[in-house]
């Protein structure tokens, strides 16, 4: 069953982030790591909580993964990933993983 791991980064507690840094060297660096056991990855850039409403997260990555043996293995590999994510966030990010249902 596939799985999920959801990355994000909220806007809490005027948090910054770096998308230019984000998109040209973590990206690639999250790839590199964690992209053979992923099937798929999205990457969503916030822009609005709502009409009138700012957005609550400066992004969210969404990975998917064949099953939990996929994602497990991903994230064995991930320390470096994990590591970079000063270099582009000022906050701490919230991860989720979850099982796709629909």
């Amino acid at each position: 069953m596939p799985v999920t791991l959801q990355v994000l980064y909220p806007t809490t507690n005027d948090t910054t982030f770096d998308h230019a840094y984000y998109a040209a060297k973590h990206l690639p660096l999250a790839g590199e790591a964690m992209g053979p056991f992923c099937s798929s990855l999205s990457v969503s850039k916030g822009l609005a909580g709502g009409p009138d409403t700012p957005a609550g997260y400066h992004t969210i990555a969404t990975l998917v993964f064949e099953n939990q043996a996929a994602l497990d293995s991903a994230l064995a590999v991930s320390e470096p990933v994990l590591a970079d994510i000063p270099n582009f966030f000022s906050g701490e990010p919230q991860m989720l993983i979850g099982e796709v249902v629909a």
